[in-house]
């Protein structure tokens, strides 16, 4: 306990003196997961609406490679990319394996079946007479499309938090893929194993807030679009 009392002090002192190693690491952790999330996005939302809407030979099979894929281990997906992204493999050409596109890409490969998943459970419980009734008063594909998202823009919400809390705390792709380079590809997570194995606790447990606070605003700020949303 003492330890962890001192380590909670150390680490408000080293977080008060504005360590610029400690805020590279936190904002190279936004920008990686951020962007994984918004590929996500991209991805998820075309293909989760479409599996919603369209009824077709597969969909259960396809939809239940979505559902599979929405547990899929982290270190599950950083072997895959790893061994493609790895000098001899069939990527390796492109000389990504250790750099943030590596993470970027793992981690897009763990977030995206959340969001697909997500939004095709969100838009399945609308009332499916909605989509009849737009489509009877003349509106296009795209039209309803975006209605429904529009109705649905609460859970699409919670899809896009679900997408991004499952990137911003994985650890275990992050460090196959990125190899915790120091300066390039050292995010937060990996950053608080290391100084852990170290026993370098204060350090750790100063990641570790600012992981938490870096979710926490990032949340607070989805979270209140979405409420905002609600109320109109």
């Amino acid at each position: 306990m003492t330890t962890l009392i001192q380590g909670f002090i150390n680490a408000i002192r080293l977080l008060l003196a504005g360590d610029p190693e400690v805020w590279q690491i936190t904002l190279l952790s936004l920008q990686v997961s951020g962007i994984a999330t918004l590929i996500s996005l991209v991805i998820g939302l075309p293909v989760g609406t479409w599996l919603a809407l369209r009824i077709f030979r597969g969909r259960g099979f396809m939809l239940s490679l979505v559902n599979t894929g929405m547990a899929l281990p982290p270190v599950v997906a950083g072997l895959v990319i790893s061994i493609l992204l790895w000098r001899s493999g069939p990527l390796g050409d492109l000389r990504l394996i250790y750099t943030p596109v590596a993470i970027i890409i793992a981690q897009t490969v763990i977030a995206a079946p959340v969001v697909t998943g997500l939004t095709t459970a969100a838009l399945q419980q609308l009332d499916p007479r909605l989509r009849l009734q737009l489509l009877g008063l003349g509106a296009s594909h795209g039209q309803v499309i975006w209605a429904l998202w529009r109705e649905a823009r609460l859970p699409l919400l919670a899809a896009l938090m679900a997408g991004f809390g499952s990137v911003i705390s994985e650890v275990g792709a992050s460090m196959m893929v990125g190899g915790n380079i120091r300066g390039q590809t050292r995010v937060l997570t990996t950053a608080i194993v290391l100084e852990t194995s170290k026993g370098e606790f204060a350090a750790a447990i100063a990641l570790s807030i600012l992981l938490l606070l870096l979710a926490y605003l990032v949340n607070l700020g989805l979270t209140w679009i979405q409420q905002r949303g609600g109320r109109q």
